[in-house]
C-alpha cells in the first residue's frame, strides 16, 4: 500500500469504520484492515458502542436462527431448479490445415 493510503487508514473517520463494521464482525477483512478497524473502535467510545450493539444483534440472531436447516425436500427442489437454470456451453475449435 502507498504511504498516502496507509495514512488514510490510520486516520479512519467514524463513518468509514461504521460502514465496515460487519467486515470486522464477520471476519471478512484482511489482518491489516482488521487491525486498523479494531484500533479505531477501541479508541472511539461511539464506534465501540455501535460495534457492541451490532455484535449483540449478530449473537442474538445466531442463537435464535442458528441451526435451522431447510427441509430436505426444499433443498432437493432448489438443486433441481439450479441445475435446470444453469446452461453449460462448450465451445470447440477446430483448426484446419491450410
Amino acid at each position: 500500500m502507498s504511504p498516502a493510503r496507509d495514512r488514510e487508514f490510520e486516520n479512519l473517520d467514524c463513518s468509514a469504520v461504521l460502514a465496515d463494521i460487519y467486515l470486522l464482525l464477520d471476519n471478512e477483512c484482511d489482518a491489516g484492515a482488521r487491525s486498523r478497524l479494531e484500533s479505531h473502535v477501541n479508541g472511539c467510545p461511539s464506534c465501540l458502542e455501535h460495534y457492541g450493539v451490532q455484535q449483540q444483534i449478530k449473537a442474538l440472531i445466531g442463537r435464535k436462527c442458528g441451526g435451522e436447516h431447510a427441509p430436505e425436500g426444499l433443498r432437493e427442489r432448489l438443486r433441481v431448479e439450479i441445475r435446470r437454470s444453469v446452461t453449460i456451453r462448450q465451445t470447440s475449435y477446430r483448426i484446419e490445415p491450410q
